[in-house]
């Protein structure tokens, strides 16, 4: 089934028809990948437990009452963006950005892999179509 295409033309097409037939088996390569960084990366882990953590006392804080800073009433959009803003630094420090091209880059690497040398068996319909096109 693992078989080097023989022109650029066949490895698109190929490639395009992988591509909507494993998609779901795709994803959940990119799913799997986040989640090995996210669990091997104990300081990552930490910085998205606080971003986290913070968002769901905003939540808790704004059923009870308002929140002002400086005399100033916040809203709920104000406080998250002053949470994001804050866990910038920390998420640098964690290495998040590497850890999201090392992802992007491991899954287009080992997709387009598969895309590229697998050859899906044709279906019933397509071997039809081309025993119609052979005859004619």
């Amino acid at each position: 089934m693992f078989h080097i295409p023989t022109s650029f033309p066949k490895c698109t097409t190929r490639v395009v028809k992988n591509v909507e037939y494993f998609q779901s088996n795709y994803i959940i390569v990119f799913i799997g990948l986040i989640v090995y960084c996210i669990l091997t990366s104990p300081l990552l882990l930490i910085a998205i437990a606080a971003l986290l953590g913070s968002c769901y006392i905003i939540k808790l804080k704004n059923e009870t009452k308002e929140i002002a800073l400086f005399g100033q009433k916040l809203t709920v959009a104000h406080q998250y963006a002053l949470v994001s803003i804050c866990a910038f630094p920390l998420f640098y420090l964690a290495g998040a950005g590497q850890v999201v091209f090392w992802i992007l880059g491991a899954s287009f690497f080992f997709i387009m892999l598969h895309a590229t040398l697998y050859e899906v068996p044709p279906t019933s319909e397509e071997e039809e179509l081309k025993k119609v096109l052979e005859i004619v």
